[in-house]
Parts: structure tokens; C-alpha cells; sequence
């Protein structure tokens, strides 16, 4: 058994080791191992049924894993509760829910204040910082439900820097949104990385993970390669993972399309 430590300011470095998620007593994950050095940006890609949004969700601890450890700043998963920040896909999402921006942008504080608790000053000045940041203060008084994709997407983005992470998870965050709100969240990467923050992205487009992201991650149930772009998408592992046909960009084996379908409804 690795020992663990205890210093939290240390760097948020992300280790896994064979880890495997079950569903259904079927593997979902099997026997994942990979490291993310701290301040990483990886894309994590892989068609549909791969195992992505159960990756991430392992990661915060929604879904047991049936076997083998995660470890953040060097400590067992749940030993840092408030480091890692998780948006979940839209679709996850219920937008019926009666709740305004500026509520759901504090819900990145409450692991600060907790459930019962009241937001201090200091939290509200911390949620009213993050909605500045992503050009939604205006929306601040304004229901969840009556915003656009990309606004809601923003919404979600300013909830996750409320938290103050040292980890940021996004799931599938480009999708349905418009592209000046997708250039602002690859922007915000930026600057969360210039900070330290360790990003993990998944996304079906290739093409933006080859252009844009320094590290690759390359799921379908199992790890199937991790590296540079130039590293993961070759012929053998595009092959392997996708089974579809390719396209040559710039240089690289890129995808044109996923060609499975989701094998595990809900478990992504």
C-alpha cells in the first residue's frame, strides 16, 4: 500500500492505476493506468461508449471503481474534497430546475460553507468574480433554464472557478455551444493552466485535441495510447479505437467520425 501524504499545496499531479469500473458486472474501464503532471491540458477522446464521462465521474467519486486506486496530490481519492471540479454534460443537467445564475455559480462554494451553511461575503465577492470572468454578470438574477447552450455553459464554467480548483474536469463542454463560447473556454484554459490548474477535457473533436491540447488520451475501455498528439493519433491507435475511416490533417491520422454507438446508455 503507497504511502500517503499530507501536504495539500503540493503540486495536482492526477496518477491512476489499474483501475477498472464495473457496470452491470461488465467493465466499463478496465485497467487504466496514465498520470497527469500538474498543469497539465489533456484531451481525453474516444468514441461514444468509450468511457469517457465514467472516467470523469470516477475521478470525483460518483461511480465506485471496482478495482485499483486513484491518487491526487499524491493522496487517495475523497482526501481532497474541494480540489477537483467536475461539469457534467448539458444533457445531465436539468434545466426545469428553478434556480438563478448567480445561485448556481455559488454552488462552487459550498464546499466551503456546506449544505446548510451561508455564504460569506467573501464567498459572494469569489461567485460575483467568476461570472465577471466569463462575461455573465448580467445574467446573474436570471433562471438556469432561459439561457442559451452557450450561456448555460458559461454558467457552469463560472461555478467550476468558484470552487477555486486544482483540478477541472470537463465533460464534452463544446458541444451545442457557439464558437465565440468555445473560444472563451479554450481561453480560460489557458489562463487556468498560467495558474497551475491541471485540465482534463473530453471532446469528439480531433482535430481541436490535435491543435489544442498538449497531451492526448486515448480511451475506449481501455487505455489505448497517451502522449502528444503526434504520439496517440497514429493509423494503429485510430484504428484500434475507432474502427472508422481516416483523414489526413495536417500531417496526422485524424477521424473523420465515431462509428460505434453508445453501448451503455447513461455510462458514457
Amino acid at each position: 500500500m503507497r504511502k500517503t501524504i499530507s501536504i495539500p499545496d503540493s503540486p495536482a499531479r492526477m496518477e491512476l492505476t489499474h483501475v477498472t469500473v464495473l457496470y452491470e458486472n461488465e467493465p466499463i474501464l478496465e485497467d487504466l493506468s496514465f498520470v497527469v503532471p500538474h498543469g497539465a491540458q489533456v484531451a481525453v477522446v474516444g468514441p461514444n461508449g468509450a468511457g469517457k464521462s465514467t472516467l470523469f465521474k470516477a475521478l470525483v467519486g460518483l461511480i465506485p471503481i471496482h478495482e485499483g486506486e486513484i491518487f491526487i496530490h499524491g493522496n487517495p481519492l475523497g482526501h481532497h474534497r474541494d480540489c477537483v471540479a467536475y461539469i457534467p454534460q448539458r444533457e445531465e443537467v436539468d434545466w426545469r430546475y428553478p434556480i438563478n445564475v448567480e445561485d448556481v455559480v455559488l454552488m462552487g462554494r459550498y464546499g466551503k460553507f456546506g449544505w446548510l451553511g451561508r455564504p460569506s461575503k467573501r464567498d459572494r465577492a469569489i461567485a460575483r468574480r467568476s461570472m465577471a470572468q466569463l462575461g455573465i454578470s448580467d445574467l446573474a438574477d436570471r433562471s438556469i433554464g432561459e439561457l442559451s447552450g452557450g450561456q448555460q455553459q458559461r454558467v457552469f464554467l463560472a461555478r467550476a472557478l468558484a470552487q477555486e480548483p486544482h483540478i477541472l474536469l470537463l465533460d464534452e463542454p463544446f458541444t451545442g455551444i457557439d464558437t465565440t463560447t468555445q473560444e472563451t473556454t479554450l481561453q480560460l484554459l489557458d489562463r487556468l493552466q498560467e495558474e497551475g490548474v491541471t485540465t482534463l477535457v473530453s471532446t469528439h473533436d480531433l482535430k481541436m485535441a490535435a491543435e489544442r491540447f498538449e497531451k492526448t488520451l486515448l480511451l475506449n475501455h481501455k487505455l489505448i495510447a497517451y502522449g502528444t498528439p503526434a504520439e496517440v493519433f497514429t493509423h494503429e491507435h485510430i484504428n484500434e479505437a475507432f474502427g472508422g475511416y481516416l483523414l489526413q490533417i495536417n500531417g496526422g491520422m485524424i477521424v473523420d467520425q465515431c462509428c460505434k454507438e453508445d453501448e451503455t446508455e447513461g455510462m458514457q
